[in-house]
């Protein structure tokens, strides 16, 4: 095409830099979103391989597949939301004078009160006046703007969250073609064993979240109902297993975890207790205690590791979980697990090639489930391999992943 065949493949070498450059660009300006994307797919991908065989086209079970991922999440929190505008409702209807002796010193209650009564009598019979004073102006527009501000938040969090689910639905989808084109161009036996567990890994790694929450979820609700049961009655612990499945579901949440539930239940049962009889304090500082060891620190220091990196060392999973939302921030939490499964799996079959040890056994299939009657092969020079990478599936070194990932055509 150029006239020389060494010129056109230096032009088309440094065309594919570029290109890659600016793949590499998107993915860093948007790897918060990429993470996300991938912890979706291979969160949802084992509910997917039992819906594909019976929901055609993969389309709908790729999507069937989200839905079941995330359906759970949102019935919790619209309940959760039913029961805060249920107490909200309670509380206006709540007679605060019961509460005067107790705000009295700090501030003029019933001056505060009847200005509160002022301001609903007017806002109801005339709220023209009530928006004409301009010290009410202000504070509107400060509201206002305050809201302007907050809904770009939101607005851009829903868009990522969008191109995140995206892109987790076409990986479930058209993931099988991606990897047969991969496994066509780059035919290497130590890419594609490297390939191999380091999807098999991350599968492990990011589904173990899931498990992690689930079990979480169930140790929350038994710890609560425990501490519920022993509750002094003018300090009582509001849903108990409620309490747990919402600790369960902020597990997920990166750096704070679960204490935006435990601690502000702490602080509300410390309220009761001062309001009450503030010899009762005894009861939260117990219930944040043993929310903080039991339900908190124990389970993240012992099942996430394990349920999250059977194949990796414990210590090298719970650091990643710890150093990851530190380094990276909110994106941390899949980063973090993400370049740990890349480097160890490097380490373990990447390293001993380069230096002429042999690539590692391999027992596990591309997508990471072992394949019915697989066993590992040992070669002649008395190395384990893969049998798929030994025997050849077809001619062109591809594996038949049939088994695997169905025809999405």
């Amino acid at each position: 095409m150029f006239g020389s065949s060494d010129y056109s493949r230096t032009v088309w070498m440094g065309l594919a830099f570029v290109l890659a450059g600016a793949l590499l660009f998107v993915l860093y300006s948007f790897v918060g979103t990429f993470v996300l994307g991938l912890f979706l797919y291979y969160s949802s991908r084992p509910i997917y391989v039992r819906l594909r065989h019976r929901i055609q086209p993969p389309t709908l079970a790729a999507a069937v597949a989200l839905f079941v991922l995330v359906l759970p999440v949102v019935l919790l929190f619209w309940y959760t939301a039913a029961l805060g505008i249920g107490e909200l409702r309670s509380f206006a209807e709540l007679d605060l004078s019961a509460y005067e002796g107790l705000l009295a010193p700090y501030t003029d209650f019933a001056g505060l009160t009847a200005e509160l009564q002022t301001v609903l009598q007017t806002l109801t019979s005339d709220p023209e006046q009530l928006l004409a004073e301009s010290r009410l102006q202000g504070i509107l527009t400060d509201i206002a703007a305050a809201m302007t501000q907050y809904l770009g938040v939101i607005l851009t969090g829903l868009l990522h969250l969008f191109i995140a689910v995206a892109l987790a639905f076409y990986l479930l989808r058209d993931g099988d073609r991606l990897v047969a084109w991969t496994r066509t161009h780059f035919t290497d036996e130590t890419l594609v064993t490297y390939g191999r567990e380091v999807d098999a890994d991350l599968k492990t790694v990011f589904f173990g979240n899931i498990l992690n929450a689930l079990l979480i979820g169930t140790v929350g609700a038994i710890v609560f109902s425990i501490l519920a049961a022993i509750a002094p009655t003018a300090v009582p612990v509001p849903v108990p297993i409620l309490l747990g499945l919402l600790a369960g579901a902020g597990s997920l949440v990166p750096v704070v975890g679960m204490k935006i539930v435990y601690v502000p239940v702490s602080l509300y049962l410390a309220g009761l207790a001062v309001i009450s009889d503030p010899q009762l304090l005894w009861f939260p500082v117990i219930f944040f205690a043993v929310t903080f060891v039991v339900v908190d620190t124990i389970p993240d220091l012992v099942i996430r590791p394990y349920v999250s990196g059977r194949n990796l060392h414990v210590g090298a999973v719970m650091f990643a979980y710890i150093l990851g939302p530190l380094l990276f921030g909110w994106y941390g939490l899949f980063l973090g697990p993400l370049l740990l499964v890349v480097i160890a799996d490097f380490a373990r079959v990447v390293v001993p090639d380069l230096f002429g040890s042999g690539v590692e056994s391999v027992s596990t299939s591309l997508t990471g489930d072992r394949v019915d009657g697989e066993k590992d092969v040992t070669t002649a020079d008395g190395d384990a391999r893969d049998p798929d990478i030994v025997a050849g599936a077809d001619e062109s070194g591809q594996a038949d992943d049939s088994d695997e990932k169905p025809d999405s055509t």
